[in-house]
């Protein structure tokens, strides 16, 4: 620990039932404790006798809570914590001891990974040879295990005791928890009395995106039902009763309803057969076909173990209509699927029980259900566009269409669009247009949510009813840079309104996501500072991840990983005037206002001077989507042609878009690509699409300076860099780029390894990755709150400080500031009492 950092306060809560002697030991343990800020809570269950006063004459520092019922295990805890200062919270059993370090090692887990909300210890038996918890484990119909429990630890894997991991649920007899964390999870459920409390809480944990942590330096000691063996014998059934019950429970209220569909009737049918089995019933005694004899009317006797199943099955049902409110919000707040937690169970088809007619039920339950498969149900990701899905794809449709496409080798997609232009191509994926009122529909559906653009404002649910969903926020784009730029002909007022509107739509996307997309390094920068000043970069999210990595990853636009195939005719044999031998520059893509195609056409005007057979072609001049407003950067560049007398003969305008599966025909036909652009705000973040195309065909680039791709064709020698506006440098570039066949050859060689790191797959690793494993952002976790605070000056101290201050303003202004300062203090706290008045 740091010199003169603090440590946050840690109340352990130890719940005591008739069990006075054991809770003597322990809490006196605590009170000898290595950490420094431990509050020790002992919640007494109505215990009767002599207990309270017991522990009240040999431990008389502890706070010593008297609970008024037996509330079980859960309700104890729960009324500890009801009690409990500290910003962390510790269950341990009455009948445990802690080694040193227990609550340290703890602890520093918890500030070191801010999305972890619990903590479970190791703990071994009193002596330290035995194991009673180093993992947990979780069967197909609910039952919760410690796995290799009761195993001597010299027989256990060092693998599986001595590395920390994530686990599903730590045990309640050794266990830390985030305060505030488990006051938002209500805590403990108390109709399960005690038994899979503990994995239930671990599992809702787990859900809602919480991780839950073993960690092996974290070490207690345990007698292990050293309390139940005080007031419970093995055969009284009480002990199956509960866990047969709790079990059934804690299935009900955490499986998806897919997976609980089938789950439920097959745990049922088990637990009926475990019951049965357990008390070695026959249970063909009813059965005419074993033979008819004199009718037998009198009672059956039935074992303890085997009417406790029964029992708890009949139990279950009654606690139903509350379970049922219970499911009903776990459902609404969670954000992991089961297939997430799958590595948690560890095996989740363990029978549990070495019962001969128990195991042969068993393995025909998990293949007549087919539980095997249940738990490996695919994720829904929702992918949400503003642009028009059709043959001819802008930027973002074709961007929005290949993250759907590369998700849906893993998950399940549907693709939205809430542009009204949508006759999508066949997908191997769903794709479907929706109005904003449609959109709740597919929000519902979804494990994860993929948008874009101005999606987040015509969905409101994502930021109050679906708030727990996971976004992410594709960010390539960055709309308010390219609105300086094009709004330069609008109304200054309008302009102005317009900017501030785009740039709080990104806001919210800000404030709202999980994870962030971008398309370069540059663009990485601008959206660290920008979510920096909103607040994003906290604390809690960088101790998270320091690189900020998991929150904001470079996913650059992509390109198909196949090499392209000529499908059709091309521009040669499209556009009348260019022929076969004829050297053509292509500019493939839109011409927006950012653009600075003016220089270009002044460029080949130049150039056609000395190499007659150039040939300029405009790939697409009018936008496939509807919405997007026309720049008159367009009819500038036309009538520019049209003054120089190119407009036919060297330079050519192909109105309508080519269908994004055909552009290859044209790429095909070209010499080599070009893109120019004027040198701006929006040129040093922006990332130009249409030069991956370029790389895709293998076309030396000719660029003007100042973006992120300029970099990378500097870098990787993939053509020639310009300044903006050069018009006789830009010349001289494109007639190097066309005529020097060595230089050229050089380029598309270089080109081919490039591209392959541009390839969809390549490039979308990082959503793929987040998507495999998605959780919330650190700082969206609910019940985040502050592990250590500051505490409030008092008396010396704050006596103290005082004076330093009135030292402070009468060296900054003297008896005036004085007053001032002062003047203003009052004010201040009249206005805070008042107000909690």
């Amino acid at each position: 620990m740091a010199q003169g950092e603090t440590q946050p306060v840690v109340s352990v809560i130890v719940v005591n039932y008739r069990g006075a002697a054991d809770t003597v030991t322990c809490l006196r343990a605590l009170a000898e404790h290595d950490y420094p800020n431990l509050e020790v809570i002992c919640v007494d269950n109505a215990s009767g006798g002599a207990d309270v006063a017991e522990i009240k004459a040999a431990v008389p520092g502890v706070k010593l809570v008297e609970s008024p019922v037996n509330s079980g295990f859960a309700g104890g805890c729960n009324l500890g914590a009801k009690h409990a200062t500290g910003t962390v919270l510790a269950f341990l059993n009455n009948d445990a001891r802690p080694a040193p370090g227990w609550v340290g090692t703890a602890v520093a887990e918890l500030r070191a990974q801010p999305t972890v909300a619990a903590v479970a210890s190791k703990v071994l038996d009193w002596d330290g040879t035995g194991t009673d918890f180093v993992d947990a484990g979780l069967t197909w119909f609910g039952m919760g295990y410690k796995r290799h429990a009761g195993s001597p630890l010299s027989d256990v894997p060092a693998a599986e005791h001595e590395i920390t991991k994530d686990v599903l649920f730590a045990t309640g007899s050794a266990m830390f928890v985030r305060a505030g964390v488990f006051a938002e999870l209500g805590g403990f459920d108390e109709r399960f009395f005690m038994f899979y409390e503990d994995v239930d809480l671990g599992w809702r944990l787990n859900l809602r995106g919480w991780r839950v942590r073993y960690v092996p330096e974290s070490l207690t000691y345990h007698k292990h039902h050293a309390t139940m063996s005080t007031v419970d014998a093995p055969d009284s059934g009480r002990e199956t009763f509960l866990l047969e019950r709790n079990a059934l429970a804690a299935l009900y209220k955490n499986l998806s309803d897919e997976t609980l569909s089938r789950a439920l009737p097959a745990a049922l049918a088990l637990a009926v057969r475990r019951a049965t089995a357990r008390g070695d019933l026959d249970a063909t005694r009813f059965d005419l076909a074993q033979g008819v004899g004199p009718a037998e009317t009198g009672p059956v006797e039935v074992p303890r173990t085997t009417l406790a199943g029964v029992l708890a099955i009949d139990q279950f049902v009654e606690l139903l209509p509350s379970l049922a409110e219970s499911r009903a919000a776990e459902q609404a707040a969670r954000v992991r699927t089961d297939a997430d937690l799958l590595p948690l169970l560890r095996k989740a088809l363990e029978p549990a029980y070495p019962l001969p007619r128990y195991l042969a039920a068993h393995d025909i339950l998990v293949e007549t259900f087919g539980i095997d498969a249940l738990f490996g149900q695919r994720r829904k990701v929702l992918v949400i566009t503003g642009d028009a899905i059709t043959e001819r794809m802008a930027g973002p449709a074709i961007r929005a269409w290949n993250i759907s496409a590369t998700l849906a080798t893993e998950h399940d997609v549907h693709l939205v669009t809430v542009n009204p232009l949508a006759d999508p191509p066949p997908a191997p994926f769903q794709v479907s247009a929706a109005n904003r009122r449609e959109l709740e529909a597919p929000i519902a559906w979804a494990d994860i949510v993929v948008l874009q653009g101005h999606v987040l404002e015509l969905a409101p649910s994502l930021k109050k009813q679906y708030a727990h969903k996971i976004v992410v926020a594709d960010l390539y784009d960055p709309m308010h840079l390219e609105l300086l730029e094009q709004g330069k002909g609008v109304p200054d007022d309008k302009r102005a309104l317009d900017l501030i509107g785009v740039t709080k739509v990104l806001d919210a996307q800000l404030e709202r996501g999980d994870f962030f997309l971008c398309a370069s390094e540059r663009q990485r920068h601008f959206w660290l500072g920008h979510l920096a000043a909103m607040g994003r970069l906290s604390p809690r999210l960088y101790d998270a991840d320091p690189t900020t990595q998991s929150l904001l990853s470079i996913v650059p636009f992509g390109l198909s990983p196949q090499a392209p195939v000529r499908t059709g005719p091309g521009l040669r044999s499209t556009l009348d005037g260019i022929g076969e031998t004829d050297h053509v520059v292509l500019w493939a893509g839109g011409v927006y206002s950012w653009f600075d195609p003016l220089t270009l056409v002044r460029a080949i005007e130049r150039l056609r001077q000395r190499r007659g057979d150039v040939r300029l072609v405009f790939l697409g001049m009018k936008h496939p989507n509807p919405e997007v407003t026309e720049m008159d950067i367009g009819a500038r560049t036309m009538l520019l042609s049209d003054t120089l007398g190119l407009t036919g003969k060297h330079v050519f305008f192909n109105q309508q878009w080519v269908p994004y599966e055909e552009r290859q025909n044209w790429l095909l036909d070209a010499n080599c690509g070009v893109t120019t652009h004027y040198e701006h705000v929006e040129t040093t973040f922006a990332f130009r699409t249409r030069v991956l195309d370029y790389l895709w065909a293998g076309l030396p680039i000719v660029t003007t300076d100042g973006d992120s791709f300029a970099d990378l064709v500097r870098e990787e020698r993939l053509g020639v860099v310009v300044p903006a506006e050069d018009v006789d440098a830009l010349a001289d570039a494109l007639e190097k780029a066309l005529y020097d066949e060595e230089f050229a050859a050089g380029c598309v060689e270089r080109m081919a390894a490039v591209a392959q790191r541009y390839a969809w797959p390549e490039a979308l690793k990082p959503l793929v990755e987040f998507c495999r494993n998605p959780r919330p952002a650190a700082d969206r976790l609910p019940g985040s709150e502050d592990l250590v605070v500051t505490v409030p000056a008092r008396g010396k101290e704050m006596l103290r400080r005082d004076v330093d201050l009135i030292r402070e303003y009468l060296a900054d202004g003297g008896p005036k500031e004085l007053v001032r300062r002062v003047g203003g203090r009052v004010v201040k706290v009249a206005k805070q009492r008042l107000g909690r008045g």
